[in-house]
């Protein structure tokens, strides 16, 4: 069976461990039929959108403060895009894995809430949620079931300002609380990091597979394509997170 013997090897490995790290990015939630911004498939491929500028430049902080008609526009359509999507197993085997070892954390690049959704409680949404909005003029917030029927910009009950989702924009700073609780976690330390579903772009996403492969502990990646987190692990499983976990959790299940 193709990757068969991976999989024996990461159920060896999950055996012996402890403390679990998963870093999830796009790919994990793809198996929920929410689209990935970028690559096949990805709601945006094309160098400007029909507007004539970059989506980095639209969903900007820039641009939602200049102009938030057009940045809510796309945010809007990003959520419309994925209406309907809710948790895959990907998410649920995670969860489980939380109740069964010691220590299990998850840092996320995702922003539609799928892994607190699915039950896991150690989790680190590094770029925010877009499951709630905050005022940009006073304290108000509020939670956000879907967008359908969301004024477009949606303005504050309370003074009338621009409404925006909790969510971290280009050019804008990730939240200090969530980095502080990421390097707490990678101080400690864990017994075997996956990277799942991210192409691992960013430096902080990298940093968790680096930090590991310095200590020395196991190195796995999950994700159908080659990415740049491929050189830097111990094992790779080119399939989907979804699929792949629950061949994981059902091998590891029947050996425990």
């Amino acid at each position: 069976m193709p990757h068969q013997q991976t999989i024996d090897t990461i159920v060896r490995i999950l055996r012996k461990s402890r403390s679990i790290l998963f870093v999830t990015g796009a790919g994990m939630s793809a198996d929920s039929g929410v689209p990935t911004y970028r690559g096949i498939g990805g709601l945006y491929e094309v160098e400007s959108t029909e507007d004539g500028l970059p989506i980095e430049a639209i969903l900007s902080g820039t641009m939602i403060r200049s102009n938030p008609l057009l940045t809510w526009k796309y945010l809007a359509a990003i959520a419309a895009a994925a209406e309907g999507a809710t948790i895959n197993r990907g998410h649920s085997v995670i969860a489980e894995m939380e109740r069964h070892f010691p220590r299990v954390w998850t840092l996320t690049q995702n922003v539609d809430g799928f892994h607190r959704a699915a039950g896991s409680r150690n989790v680190i949404e590094i770029h925010g949620n877009m499951r709630s909005l905050s005022c940009m003029g006073c304290t108000f917030r509020r939670n956000l079931d879907e967008t359908a029927g969301l004024q477009i910009p949606p303005r504050c009950p309370a003074c009338d300002e621009i409404l925006r989702p909790d969510v971290v924009l280009f050019e804008e700073a990730l939240p200090e609380e969530s980095l502080r609780s990421l390097q707490r976690q990678l101080e400690t330390g864990f017994s075997v990091v996956f990277s799942i579903g991210t192409s691992g772009l960013f430096p902080y996403i990298q940093e968790p597979i680096v930090a590991a492969r310095r200590r020395g502990v196991p190195t796995i990646e999950i994700n159908p394509d080659e990415t740049i987190i491929s050189s830097m692990v111990d094992y790779q499983l080119q399939l989907g997170a979804a699929d792949a976990l629950e061949q994981i959790w059902q091998q590891y299940s029947l050996a425990s």
